[in-house]
C-alpha cells in the first residue's frame, strides 16, 4: 500500500461555469494527482457540490495547499474545506440500553473497517461497561433525570471538548438532546432509529408495525438537529417482512438494518462523503 499522502477536498458553491476546471488546473500547476472526482449539481438550490480526492507532491503541507487555494474558494463563493485523509476521525459514542449499533461500531473500529478512533463511549445506564472495558475506551455512566438532564449534557460537552471530538454518534441513545447541545453540535452528531416515524410512535413500535400487518422495516440515519428525527438524511434501508414474522422477529430484522445504516453513515461521514445542503444531503457514496 503507497505511504504517499493523500487530502480530501470538499466544496460546494453556486453554479456556473468553470469551477471543475479552475479546481483542477489548480492541482495540476501544483503537482497533485488526482485519484477521485465526483460532482453534482442540485436543481433545487443550483448549488454545485464537489469531492475531489489526490495526492499531493512530497513534502508538501496541507496548510500551504489551502493557503494557496483560499482565492480560488473566494472566486466562486465555496464553502470549502481540505482534510487529510490519514486522521483517525475521533468518535464519542451516546447508548442506552440496545447494544446492537454499539457492537456494530465496536466491530467495524477493531478489524479497521472504519478510519474511527473511540476515546470515550458515554451511558445512561452501566450494561455496556464490560463491552467497553474489553475494548480498552473509557467508559462514562452518567444517569439522566428530568433534575439532571442540563448537568449531564453539560459533562457530555465537556468530554466533547477534552477529548478533541470530531462525531458523536448516537447508537440507540434514548434521550432527546436540549436544542442547546443539537446546536452546539451541528453537523457532528449522527443519530438512527426505525423507519416507523412518524407513524408508530412510543414504546414497543415493532408490535404496532405487527399489528398493522407492515411488509417493509427500515432505518434512517441522519445528523441531529434540533427538529427530533427530522435532520438531514445520511443513509436509509429497507427490508421486506411478512404476516408469518412476529413482533420478535421484525425487531430482529430492525436491529440488523440500524447496524448497518448507522456504521455507513458514521463511515460517509468520517471519509467526508456527505456535504449538507440544508436540508438535504449530497453522498458521494
Amino acid at each position: 500500500m503507497s505511504d504517499r499522502a493523500v487530502f480530501v477536498l470538499t466544496a460546494d458553491c453556486p453554479d456556473r461555469m468553470g469551477i471543475v476546471a479552475a479546481v483542477s488546473g489548480f492541482l495540476a500547476d501544483r503537482s497533485c494527482f488526482i485519484i477521485e472526482s465526483a460532482h453534482h449539481r442540485e436543481e433545487c438550490t443550483d448549488r454545485f457540490f464537489m469531492r475531489t480526492v489526490f495526492h499531493p507532491p512530497e513534502g508538501c503541507e496541507r496548510a500551504s495547499i489551502g493557503d494557496a487555494f483560499a482565492h480560488i474558494g473566494q472566486r466562486f463563493e465555496m464553502r470549502w474545506r481540505l482534510h487529510d485523509a490519514s486522521h483517525r476521525q475521533r468518535l464519542l459514542i451516546l447508548v442506552s440500553r440496545q447494544g446492537h449499533c454499539l457492537n456494530d461500531l465496536l466491530y467495524r473500529f477493531r478489524t479497521g473497517i472504519l478510519p474511527i478512533e473511540i476515546p470515550a463511549i458515554v451511558s445512561n445506564h452501566p450494561d455496556f461497561e464490560p463491552e467497553a472495558q474489553f475494548h480498552q475506551i473509557p467508559f462514562h455512566h452518567w444517569p439522566v433525570t428530568a433534575a439532571t438532564k442540563a448537568d449531564q449534557e453539560a459533562q457530555i460537552w465537556q468530554l466533547v471538548r477534552d477529548e478533541h471530538i470530531d462525531l458523536v454518534v448516537l447508537a440507540r441513545y434514548m434521550q432527546i438532546l436540549s436544542p442547546d447541545l443539537c446546536d452546539k453540535l451541528a453537523g457532528r452528531i449522527i443519530n438512527i432509529h426505525h423507519s416507523f416515524l412518524p407513524g408508530f410512535k412510543g414504546a414497543r413500535p415493532y408490535q404496532q408495525a405487527y399489528d398493522r400487518g407492515v411488509k417493509l422495516i427500515g432505518a434512517t440515519a441522519h445528523y441531529v438537529t434540533a427538529d427530533l428525527d427530522e435532520g438531514p438524511i445520511i443513509d436509509q434501508a429497507i427490508e421486506r417482512v411478512d404476516h408469518g414474522q412476529g413482533p420478535r422477529e421484525l425487531a430482529a430484522v430492525g436491529r440488523d438494518i440500524e447496524s448497518v445504516v448507522l456504521g455507513r453513515a458514521v463511515r460517509f461521514h468520517c471519509e467526508h462523503r456527505v456535504l449538507v445542503n440544508g436540508k438535504r444531503t449530497v453522498v458521494f457514496r
